[in-house]
């Protein structure tokens, strides 16, 4: 589990193409790398991936083609830098909200408002499947920060991005057109599916 909060950016190295799978070989910082075991869980962009080795100052993940679809991992490039996040340990402080790192799908970006060099809102468009459980102030997972959810709208929603946000994330240099992964709250997705299930054996009820 994660909590959201991430804590540096990490840049592509190499990306090896396997039968299958992608091996992602990514540099870090030594703080970031002191103390990861083979097999730890970290989240990239979000993505809950599994620490295979380090080479040099890099970590090395290998990526199946499951996460590959799911993910905008599979757009990344040699240069690309991604949002970092080590697992949680029973101590840690949650600064934002019970993070999986089990993505489930990619929203895309519509719209950019710089309201300062420091602050800006995005809007991003989402499939319906996905929208169902977007509710306004409600806390939402993008590239694996914990954001809340802004105005909300048919297909699309927003969120207001802070400087702190801007200045540790990778959500500072996203672009329109740029796919973004998306996490919803576990609790915010009970909820709506429960909601589902009741409505649905109250029509048959009354059938």
């Amino acid at each position: 589990m994660f909590t959201g909060i991430v804590t540096e950016q990490g840049k592509i190295t190499q990306i090896s193409k396997q039968k299958g799978y992608l091996s992602l070989r990514i540099k870090t910082s030594e703080k970031f790398r002191k103390g990861l075991i083979r097999g730890a869980s970290v989240s990239v962009n979000g993505a809950c991936l599994t620490f295979k080795k380090r080479v040099g100052g890099n970590i090395e993940f290998d990526v199946v083609e499951e996460t590959l679809g799911l993910t905008n991992l599979r757009v990344l490039k040699t240069g690309s830098m991604v949002n970092l996040e080590r697992s949680m340990k029973a101590s840690s402080e949650i600064g934002g909200h019970l993070v999986s790192g089990h993505v489930q799908g990619i929203g895309i970006v519509t719209k950019i408002d710089e309201l300062s060099d420091k602050v800006r809102d995005i809007k991003i468009k989402l499939s319906k499947n996905l929208m169902q459980y977007v509710i306004y102030k409600g806390y939402i997972a993008i590239n694996g920060c914990s954001l809340t959810i802004g105005k909300v709208t048919k297909n699309e929603f927003s969120i207001h991005l802070i400087p702190e946000t801007l200045e540790i994330t990778n959500l500072s240099n996203i672009k329109i057109g740029d796919p973004l992964n998306i996490e919803i709250e576990q609790t915010t997705l009970t909820t709506v599916e429960t909601i589902k299930k009741v409505l649905i054996q109250k029509k048959l009820k009354t059938k």
